[in-house]
């Protein structure tokens, strides 16, 4: 199957030297594309700034701003087989960008900040070739959030964890998640290690693909 997975945080850029970004290490949607490599199939990572050595055998776009990922993500997205969308693309962005550093000054500073463009809402929702995974983190009401995410966002599959826990998810090494799937479906992966937990999440897709394919043959 051929993958295209994002990872990694956006920066949206203040000034030259400030940005707005969050805490997002990458660590999870890298364990999905090296999973997904080690199950033989064919990955595009496109990945936010992160500290991680690119998977072996991925094809690695690097961006920076969640405009540069929707464009990137637009451009691949034409001949692959399922889209993971595990990347924490910033929702704002600054109105206006400076050209020259902001000084520091004894006065408050306020940042008109706009939507940056959603790339899940962007895709077409008739007759779309691919399988679409999105992911939730989120800091209450979880599985009520992943399941709204899920239907106004027209993904197939909803990955959702719990961010307000300091010991999984962001810049964690481990993680716990609850997956939602369009039929109402609903599955749990208890706190494991991020590379135990993407080989897992890898079956699970595998699945959703291979269902979606018998489906067409039929």
């Amino acid at each position: 199957m051929r993958f295209l997975i994002t990872a990694g945080p956006t920066r949206e850029p203040i000034d030259p030297v400030r940005y707005l970004s969050n805490r997002s290490s990458g660590k999870m949607g890298y364990a999905i594309a090296d999973a997904a490599i080690e199950a033989g199939h064919e990955v595009i990572l496109i990945s936010g700034p992160v500290n991680l050595d690119p998977p072996p055998g991925a094809e690695l776009v690097s961006v920076s701003t969640s405009d540069e990922m929707f464009d990137a993500v637009h451009e691949r997205i034409g001949d692959r087989d399922i889209l993971v969308m595990c990347a924490a693309v910033a929702d704002y962005k600054p109105k206006q960008v400076s050209k020259t550093k902001t000084k520091k000054r004894d006065a408050n500073l306020s940042l008109e900040l706009i939507p940056t463009r959603d790339i899940l809402t962007s895709l077409p929702k008739q007759d779309r070739q691919y399988v679409v995974v999105g992911f939730a983190a989120e800091t209450e009401n979880l599985e009520a959030n992943a399941r709204k995410k899920l239907q106004e966002k027209n993904c197939d599959i909803v990955v959702a964890n719990d961010v307000s826990r300091a010991d999984s998810g962001m810049e964690s090494d481990e993680n716990e998640v609850t997956i939602l799937f369009r039929d109402g479906e609903k599955k749990k992966i208890s706190r494991t290690p991020k590379k135990i937990m993407a080989r897992e999440l890898i079956k699970i897709f595998e699945n959703v693909c291979e269902k979606r394919l018998t489906k067409k043959i039929a």
